[in-house]
């Protein structure tokens, strides 16, 4: 089963919530939530979702409850230029964060894939991700997506944004 957010708190019954709750209850992080609703509830989202619901239900996991303190340390811009400056690789792809999000958008950045060919990439505030190659028309390897989100979200960890 796979909601959209419109409608992924709506199909909840009260013991699938019931259930999260116990998971949060029970230390679980946002991924080990996913995992358990995928496996035990056959109810497959993507980990933004997740989140999402957790804040819809106003429900916080222990990992989340650190990253909020880590975010409450924010970098000075002075960390935050250095980490932009040096930009997480994974193989070939890599991957950098703006220091201030492009308008309209709650995160943005660089990436540069397997090929040499760079694109920028955003995440707007319902946490979809979107890239805009320099290239017009230019879409790249399954393998080197998998790798940018892979790279992308370590370092988007790595400076306490997850």
């Amino acid at each position: 089963m796979h909601l959209s957010k419109r409608h992924m708190n709506k199909q909840l019954d009260e013991k699938t919530k019931q259930k999260i709750i116990e998971w949060i209850n029970e230390g679980f992080s946002v991924a080990q939530i996913q995992k358990k609703l995928a496996e035990e509830l056959n109810i497959r989202l993507t980990y933004m979702e997740v989140k999402l619901l957790l804040a819809d239900l106003d429900l916080v996991p222990k990992d989340q409850e650190s990253a909020d303190q880590k975010k409450s340390q924010a970098p000075t811009p002075q960390q935050n230029q250095q980490a932009q400056q040096s930009p997480l690789n994974v193989g070939t792809v890599t991957v950098t964060v703006d220091e201030y999000p492009q308008p309209g958008t709650v995160l943005s950045g660089r990436v540069t894939f397997s090929d040499g060919q760079r694109a920028d990439w955003y995440m707007d505030e319902m946490g979809r991700l979107g890239i805009a190659p320099e290239l017009t028309g230019y879409r790249p390897s399954e393998d080197d997506l998998k790798k940018f989100k892979s790279a992308l979200q370590n370092e988007l960890a790595r400076l306490g944004y997850l």
